[in-house]
């Protein structure tokens, strides 16, 4: 008997081992008081104003929604510098990149929802004329590979094709042509011009365009009345940030305003399905706690939840460390770490970049909407202090070790540009006669000019009629900017001949498109 309960006590004992040390591995969340008092707002508001400063960011827009109250939602700094009496407000529009894949990806759960698509049909059961370079792929990628960056099109190939004035149609002819960088489901490698046939399978099931299915499917019911899509809706919009670029020179930060078309507005409603949807604070507040409220608008549920999670599973692993694991779902990031899990997903156009998050462990909901193109840094520093925050833990001041490694990248940067400037030897550039002429490709890139007026060279390429000042660069190579982008251009003098023969753009991301050639001798 005595035995039996010495083995009863042991037994109970190791239980309650088993138990204290599985409790010491529960994400830190399931302690936290998980509130925000009046002073943590403060807090966070101070923070924001500090890293503000220290990036020289001219504005900035923060909501933060807690347990479906929202605590915080308002401008910080200016929309333009050049007026500073004209704040950010909770109104203020801002573009929010990719944050817009989110978007059509719930748009093809809505499909799913009602029956109309499967995630396993593929894109050619839909889109008959859908083609790859690989023709194995072409037949066997599906939908649901179209949001979850893995179909084989290299990272952010295809992304500045738009730029030199091709639509969504052409681009996504020129799909075909592309040369695959990784095998087909083999690695994750984040692209954007994959959304153009997702949102084309949109309007072929719905007969709608994929504008107007995000206005009646999210933007209305949601009530995001301040929200708009396209370079035109943020051309036309009144209460607006404007873009700046963020640059590091000689080891310092340097701002830009962009105006026209460095703003490279068409470019964003080319690659629209990607990236071209414009929100205020007080819209995408309403998206980021949608997501967290698994599709259910008050007490309207707007697809059902088992949807709605299949967009938060991760599908591919994007980085490990001892700290943490991301992964990648359809079109959401899923970061888990000691401190719980978090849902998040970035966007970056021209001069603006977002961070929208929530995290169901806190019930909390951000956004973080900037009009500079800085980089993620100062986004996370505001996640990380509001996280901390939520789980009572001691401030600390992430901000000022990201400032120390930009200014330390900065400084490197600074010097292997003053070197390679050292040591560039300039090569003579060809007659600018020798360059004039007719240049022809084939239908789907269509033709080109090149022109010498009053002593400068000009480049008129892509289909929208652009015309672009060349410089030169070295030898046979020139450049010309074209909606908001840099192209280098290179010339090809065949043996014997004395004007150039051909031409071949880069378009910045290896793409291997062949070249234009001379139609007029």
């Amino acid at each position: 008997m005595a035995i039996f309960v010495l083995r009863n006590k042991l037994s109970v004992m190791k239980r309650l081992t088993l138990i204290l040390v599985a409790l010491m591995w529960l994400p830190l969340a399931s302690f936290a008081q998980n509130n925000l008092s009046q002073e943590d707002i403060s807090n966070i508001e101070s923070y924001i104003e500090q890293i503000r400063t220290d990036w020289q960011i001219p504005g900035m827009g923060v909501s933060v929604q807690k347990d479906g109250e929202l605590l915080l939602c308002k401008g910080f700094g200016v929309k333009n510098l050049s007026n500073p009496g004209e704040m950010v407000d909770p109104h203020t529009l801002f573009q929010i990149g990719s944050v817009t894949k989110s978007f059509t990806a719930y748009l093809l759960a809505t499909l799913v929802e009602e029956g109309l698509i499967s995630w396993d049909d593929t894109v050619k059961k839909i889109l008959p004329d859908f083609k790859l370079y690989d023709p194995w792929v072409t037949e066997h990628l599906q939908v649901k590979d179209l949001t979850s960056h893995r179909t084989g099109i290299g990272r952010q190939v295809g992304t500045y094709i738009a730029n030199l004035g091709y639509d969504r149609e052409d681009i996504y002819k020129m799909m075909e042509l592309i040369k695959p960088s990784y095998t087909f489901r083999g690695a994750y490698q984040y692209n954007n011009i994959t959304f153009i046939p997702a949102a084309m399978i949109i309007e072929k099931v719905t007969g709608k365009s994929w504008e107007d299915n995000i206005r009646e499917r999210i933007f209305e019911p949601l009530g995001m009345t301040g929200s708009t899509i396209n370079g035109e809706g943020f051309a036309e919009a009144r209460n607006v940030a404007l873009p700046y670029e963020f640059l590091s020179k000689e080891g310092k930060m340097v701002i830009n305003p962009l105006y026209g078309e460095e703003q490279a507005l068409w470019w964003l409603t080319v690659i629209g399905p990607a990236g071209s949807i414009c929100c205020p604070p007080a819209d995408l507040i309403k998206w980021a706690q949608f997501q967290l409220d698994g599709g259910k608008v008050g007490d309207k549920q707007l697809i059902s939840k088992d949807n709605m999670d299949y967009l938060h599973r991760g599908i591919t692993i994007t980085s490990q460390s001892e700290s943490k694991t991301t992964l990648y779902g359809h079109c959401w990031f899923i970061e888990q770490s000691k401190k719980g899990r978090l849902f998040f997903h970035t966007g970056t156009t021209w001069g603006m970049t977002t961070l929208c998050v929530f995290v169901p462990e806190l019930n909390l909901a951000l956004t973080i909407q900037v009009n500079s193109e800085a980089p993620s840094e100062p986004r996370y520093a505001v996640l990380r202090r509001v996280i901390d925050l939520c789980l009572d833990l001691e401030d600390y001041d992430y901000n000022a070790d990201f400032l120390k490694e930009w200014y330390s990248n900065a400084t490197k940067k600074a010097e292997e540009e003053a070197k390679a400037a050292a040591e560039k030897v300039v090569e003579p550039a060809p007659e600018s006669k020798l360059l004039v002429g007719k240049y022809t490709k084939d239908p789907l890139f269509g033709d080109a000019w090149v022109t010498l007026e009053k002593g400068k060279l000009y480049i008129k390429v892509g289909k929208q009629g652009w015309k672009h000042e060349m410089t030169h660069v070295s030898g046979n190579t020139y450049k010309f900017r074209s909606d908001g982008t840099g192209f280098e251009i290179k010339f090809k003098f065949e043996e014997g001949q004395k004007k150039a023969a051909s031409f071949e753009v880069d378009f910045k991301q290896g793409e291997e498109f062949g070249s234009w050639t001379r139609l007029s001798k």
